[in-house]
C-alpha cells in the first residue's frame, strides 16, 4: 500500500500527515465530551529524531476528553483525523507546538508517580503554564527556550462517546484554580516591571477568568463571592495600569467605570480613571475623580498633587494646539 505513504496536509495550517500503518472502519466521532485513549511518540525533526516522550514506555496509554480545555489542543485536530487502530506520524510546526513541554512535564510528572492527578491535565486557560521558570527537565526547558517543530506519532486505540464511560472529575479543580491566581498575579507583576505590558495583561487576564469561574459558582454578593470580587478588581486594575502604559485610555475608563459602579469606595479605579481623564483632556472628569480618590484616602495628597499638575500641563498643550489649529482658518 504504497500510497499508504503519501503525505497528506490536514486542514490546518503547519501539519503534515503520513499513515504508517491503517485503521479500520470509519473515522470515528469526535464529539464533545467523547474519551479519546491513544498512545503517542514525541520526537525532535533531527537526524537522530530524539524522542522526548513515549507513552508505551510509560506503559500507560494517553487519555484525552475532546473539548475539555485540554492544554495541548492540536491533539484533538491530529485524533480526529484517524480511524481505530492507526498509527500516523504528524509533523507540526511551532505554533502547535509551543506549549508542549508544559503539558509534557504534567505527563512526565504523573507517570513518575509525582502528581495524583492522572493523565487528565486540564487547565483554566494557561493558568500554571509558567509557574515555574525551570520545568525540571533539561530536554524542555530547552524546548522552552526555543520552540521547535515536532514529530507526534500516535495510535488511535479507541474513542467512547460521552455516556459510554464513566465520567471523572476531569476538569481543573477549583482549589487548583485558586492556587494559579497568586502565581499568575506576581508573573503579571514581574513582567509589568520588566515594562512587557502585553504579556502582564495576558497573566492578569487568566487571573481574571480563573475567578470568575469560581465566582459562578457562588451567590453574588455574599461573603465568597464578595472575597473573589475583590480578587478580581485587584487584577483588573492592575490589567488597567498596563493600558495605560500602551496608551489605551478609553478602555482604562471603560474597566475602572464597571468597577466603581460596583464598588464607590474602590480608590485606586478612581486613581487609574482620573489618570485616563488627563490623557484624554477630560477635564472636569479627571479633577472630579482626583477628588473623590482624596475623600476616600487624603493620604493620596502627594500623589494627586502630581496629576493635576499633570492635567494642567495636558491642557495647556491642547489649547496650544486648538488655537495653532484655528490660527490658519481665520
Amino acid at each position: 500500500m504504497s500510497d499508504m505513504q503519501d503525505t497528506m496536509l490536514l486542514g490546518s495550517e503547519g501539519i503534515k500527515k503520513t499513515i504508517l500503518y491503517g485503521g479500520t472502519g470509519d473515522i470515528p466521532k469526535f464529539v464533545t465530551g467523547a474519551k479519546v485513549t491513544f498512545h503517542f511518540r514525541t520526537q525532535l525533526c533531527d537526524d537522530e529524531r530524539t524522542v522526548i516522550d513515549d507513552s508505551k514506555v510509560v506503559g500507560t496509554p494517553m487519555e484525552i476528553v475532546i473539548g475539555n480545555m485540554f492544554k495541548l489542543d492540536i491533539w484533538e485536530t491530529l485524533l480526529s483525523s484517524m480511524r481505530i487502530g492507526e498509527v500516523a506520524e504528524f509533523w507540526c510546526d511551532i505554533t502547535h507546538t509551543g506549549i508542549y513541554p508544559i503539558v509534557s512535564k504534567s505527563m512526565r510528572r504523573i507517570a513518575e508517580g509525582k502528581d495524583p492527578v492522572d493523565w487528565h491535565i486540564h487547565t483554566c486557560g494557561m493558568a500554571n503554564m509558567f509557574a515555574y521558570h525551570s520545568l525540571g527537565y533539561d530536554d524542555l526547558d530547552e524546548l522552552m527556550k526555543e520552540p521547535k517543530p515536532l514529530y507526534f506519532v500516535l495510535e488511535l486505540i479507541r474513542v467512547q462517546q460521552p455516556g459510554e464511560y464513566t465520567r471523572e472529575s476531569w476538569a481543573l479543580s477549583d482549589e487548583e484554580r485558586l492556587k494559579a491566581v497568586p502565581v499568575l498575579h506576581g508573573q503579571g507583576n514581574k513582567l509589568y516591571k520588566q515594562g512587557r505590558f502585553q504579556e502582564a495583561m495576558q497573566k492578569y487576564k487568566e487571573g481574571i477568568i480563573c475567578i470568575k469561574n469560581i465566582q459562578t459558582k457562588e451567590k453574588a454578593w455574599d461573603v465568597p463571592w464578595l472575597k473573589l470580587e475583590k480578587m478580581a478588581n485587584t487584577l483588573t486594575l492592575n490589567y488597567c495600569q498596563c493600558l495605560l502604559c500602551i496608551e489605551e485610555y478609553y478602555e482604562v475608563i471603560e474597566h475602572t467605570s464597571d468597577i466603581i459602579n460596583q464598588h464607590p469606595g474602590v480608590i485606586k479605579a478612581f486613581y487609574l480613571r482620573g489618570k485616563a481623564h488627563v490623557e484624554v483632556w477630560n477635564e472636569a472628569e479627571a479633577r472630579q475623580d482626583f477628588s473623590r480618590v482624596l475623600d476616600l484616602d487624603p493620604g493620596m495628597k502627594k500623589a494627586v498633587k502630581k496629576e493635576l499638575i499633570r492635567l494642567n500641563v495636558r491642557m495647556e498643550e491642547k489649547n496650544q494646539e486648538d488655537k495653532d489649529k484655528y490660527k490658519g482658518m481665520f
